[in-house]
Parts: C-alpha cells; sequence; structure tokens
C-alpha cells in the first residue's frame, strides 16, 4: 500500500483482477477495498488485466470480485479480458477489451482512438475464437457447462498444488512448503535458488524459469510423485 500511495497522482496503474501470474498471491477482499480507496484518493487510473478469470476460486463471479468493486466505488476503468485460458482457445487469442467512460461523448472519442491504433495493428481479428466464446456466453446450456468445466480446472489446479505439498513432506521433506498451496492460479513460486533450478534441468529433466516458478497447470497425477521427489532431491 506504501508504494502504491507514492505513485504520481494521474498515474495509470495495472492491476491483476485475479490468480496473480506469476506470483499466485491475489490481494483480499479487504485488501482490494484499500487498494480501491488509495487509487481514488491519488487518482489513479486503473487498468486492470484479468487472464485467468476463474482459476483463482472456481467461481467466475468470485474472480470478478475486484473490477466489479471498483466499479462500484465510481473508478472508470480499463479492463483487457482474455478468454484464451478459461476456455482453452491458446490458438485464437481471443478477448475483450473494455473501457468505462464518464458519458457517450467520452465513449465516442475513446472509441476513435482505439480503431486508430487497432487499424495498424490487427485491423480485423479472426472471429473464429470470437464466436466460439460468444455461442458459449449466450447458450444457457453450454454457459452452464463451461461454468463446470471451469470449476473442475481450477479444482484440479488446487487438488495439485495439496498433493505435490503432501508428497514432499511424505518424501522426508524438512522445508516448509505452505507457499505452494497458499498461492492460487496457474503458477507458482517454489522458492528455490538458481543453482537448485539447474539441477532440477539437468538431473531430473524438469523444467521451470530460472526464479523457481512452476506451472501447476503442468502437474498431473501422473508426474506429481515424480516431480515431488526431484524437488527434495535437489533441496534437501
Amino acid at each position: 500500500m506504501a508504494d502504491i500511495a507514492k505513485i504520481p497522482k494521474g498515474s495509470i496503474i495495472l492491476l491483476h483482477a485475479c490468480a496473480h501470474n506469476p506470483t499466485g498471491v491475489d490481494p483480499t477482499k479487504e485488501q482490494w477495498k484499500k487498494i480501491s480507496e488509495v487509487c481514488k484518493k491519488n487518482d489513479l487510473f486503473v487498468f486492470f488485466d484479468m487472464a485467468y478469470q476463474g482459476f483463482a476460486s472456481g467461481d467466475v463471479d468470485g474472480d470478478a470480485f475486484a473490477v466489479r468493486y471498483f466499479l462500484e466505488q465510481g473508478h472508470n476503468i480499463c479492463l483487457a479480458q482474455s478468454f484464451a485460458k478459461n476456455m482453452g482457445l491458446y490458438g485464437e487469442r481471443v478477448g475483450a477489451f473494455s473501457v468505462v467512460c464518464e458519458s457517450p461523448e467520452e465513449a465516442s472519442r475513446v472509441a476513435s482512438q482505439l480503431k486508430i491504433l487497432i487499424r495498424p495493428l490487427y485491423s480485423n481479428p479472426p472471429i473464429h475464437g470470437a464466436r466460439i466464446v460468444t455461442k458459449i456466453l449466450t447458450d444457457p446450456t453450454l454457459h452452464k457447462q463451461w461454468l463446470v468445466d471451469v470449476k473442475g480446472m481450477a479444482d484440479r489446479i488446487i487438488s495439485m498444488r495439496v498433493q505435490l505439498r503432501d508428497l514432499l513432506a511424505k518424501e522426508g521433506s524438512t522445508r516448509n512448503w505452505q507457499h505452494i498451496t497458499d498461492q492460487i492460479g496457474m503458477f507458482c513460486y517454489t522458492g528455490i535458488n538458481p543453482h537448485q533450478v539447474e539441477r532440477l534441468i539437468k538431473e531430473h529433466s524438469v523444467y521451470l524459469t530460472k526464479d523457481g516458478r512452476i506451472s501447476v497447470a503442468g502437474i498431473s497425477s501422473n508426474n506429481v510423485g515424480y516431480f515431488a521427489k526431484a524437488l527434495h532431491d535437489v533441496t534437501k
């Protein structure tokens, strides 16, 4: 909060709405309320990035709390939303960009500026992914099934976190791995150092970034045991 309070007035602040990438650590609802208060006090323009809606809690409405709360508090925001992950449309890279404006006149000016930016970038995007998303969101049966699927994916990721933490303890690790289950979403900082990362890669063929970040979505019931053994081996 102290860092946000130091941001110059009138600045743009970029916030992850849920399932923070790369840390896996989200503010609580009370913390979001305090962030909103500081942003409003310092006249900060909030730009929300929401690429993992539903993957934090399994509830797409719950994961939208921050965005909806800021709107309730009178913030005019930008929202960059992706359906690549929560609808499995990686190749399509489909999403939505929303800007909340003060008036229809301001909205018209903003739309004009966005068109100027869009024209040289991609002009006319592919429509296949957008049509799939539209179909799912407007068909009651498909929409209901999608919500079930998103929760199923989120629950699987949460389950993998629990299994990994428990298997590390079973291997005899004396380290505190509680952060694995405290974090949420698709990614996790393991807390291991670059040397340990290098050992995982060279000795166990487990690949991750040098800062120790892993994709929990890449862990399955078939490989979680192997990964736990490998992680324990390089950290004991």
